[in-house]
């Protein structure tokens, strides 16, 4: 029996970041498809398949930047949350900030997992594989 791919929405403004994040997906071995859009009006535009995004695939997960161009994370968030055919999406917020302030409007909105991003790779590394084991290993995700 062939198992699918996880499918993962990464909104991510920084390139260094996306190939990092690939690199350690790729390391961690998880068999996923990793769709990456620059800001949180393409990421809207994708979850609700608009314009170049008509035949985007619903994710599984989606991680997400809180500061991006156009519309930041925290909008994106809320308005995924507040949308019921988007809010099971589980969301983890993938971020280089600690502010408190961040993390508390992060859960206020709903957002399933709060994580600042290691700068060191093999930390982050880390990351990637706890985060691939708990959202795709123990938890029970519905179905789309």
């Amino acid at each position: 029996m062939s198992v699918k791919p996880i499918q993962i929405l990464m909104v991510e403004d920084n390139p260094d970041d996306v190939l990092l994040t690939r690199e350690a997906l790729k390391d961690a071995k998880v068999r996923c498809s990793l769709n990456v859009v620059e800001d949180g009006v393409q990421a809207l535009e994708y979850l609700n398949k608009q314009g170049e995004y008509g035949d985007a695939t619903r994710p599984d997960i989606i991680f997400l930047d809180l500061n991006l161009p156009r519309k930041d994370g925290r909008e994106v968030l809320e308005e995924i949350k507040a949308d019921e055919t988007l809010r099971s999406i589980p969301v983890v917020v993938l971020t280089t900030s600690e502010s408190p302030e961040d993390i508390a409007q992060a859960y206020n909105s709903y957002v399933n997992c709060y994580i600042t991003k290691p700068v060191d790779f093999d930390k982050f590394i880390k990351v990637v594989k706890y985060v691939e084991e708990f959202w795709f290993t123990i938890v029970k995700l519905p179905k789309a």
